[in-house]
Formats: C-alpha cells, sequence, structure tokens
C-alpha cells in the first residue's frame, strides 16, 4: 500500500505561481512512476506531468515550460512547481503513484488540492 496527500493548492492571480507537494509513505520501494493529473468542472482527468523512478519527465504540451516537476526521495515528497498560471491551469489536482510488484502494477491516487487562478 502507498499514501499519497497532497497539498498546496489556493488561489491565485494570472501570471502568479504555486508549489504542490504530495507526501508519499508505506511500500514505496516499488513506485515505478508517478506524477500529476488534473481535472477541471466538466472535463475528463488529464496528465499534467509525470517522472519515472529513473527521474525522466514528461509533460503535458499545456504545461510545458511553465510547469516542473521533481521528486525528493530522501524526504518522499513530489513536487509540481507552476509558475505563469492561467484561468485554463483551473482544477482540481491530484497526486498518482503506479507500484510494480511481481509483474502487477497497481495505481495510488491522492485526496487532491484544489488550484483557482483568477484574473
Amino acid at each position: 500500500q502507498v499514501q499519497l496527500v497532497e497539498s498546496g493548492g489556493g488561489s491565485v492571480q494570472v501570471g502568479g505561481s504555486l508549489r504542490l507537494s504530495c507526501a508519499f509513505a508505506g511500500n514505496t520501494g516499488y513506485i515505478a512512476l508517478m506524477g500529476w493529473y488534473r481535472q477541471a468542472p466538466g472535463k475528463q482527468r488529464e496528465l499534467v506531468a509525470a517522472i519515472t523512478s529513473g527521474a525522466s519527465t514528461n509533460y503535458a504540451d499545456s504545461v510545458k515550460g511553465r510547469f516542473t516537476i521533481s521528486r525528493d526521495n530522501v524526504k518522499n515528497i513530489l513536487y509540481l512547481q507552476m509558475n505563469n498560471l492561467n484561468p485554463e491551469d483551473t482544477a482540481d489536482y491530484y497526486c498518482n503513484a503506479q507500484s510494480s510488484r511481481w509483474g502487477t502494477t497497481t495505481e495510488y491516487w491522492g485526496q487532491g488540492t484544489q488550484v483557482i487562478v483568477s484574473s
């Protein structure tokens, strides 16, 4: 089992910045991939950024150059630094972990944190 707890959401004006954190605990040694997803009202959940255990990263086109995902393996925290925010970034943001063991992958989700960007 892996537990994920997000924090850092809030309200910010256009052009502002926020840093989301996701503290992870439990059986973390088998986590192969972590990521941030978001879901805006009336829309499907979408991948924002992902990072592998080898620190390779991947970003949605809409956030490239503005968001940075990183992982502190000592503190067991996943971060999402969000800069130059715009109203289209308004959504609930969710931390995700995929744990692979014995050929089986299990997916875990945090409870979400809300980000509101206003003009």
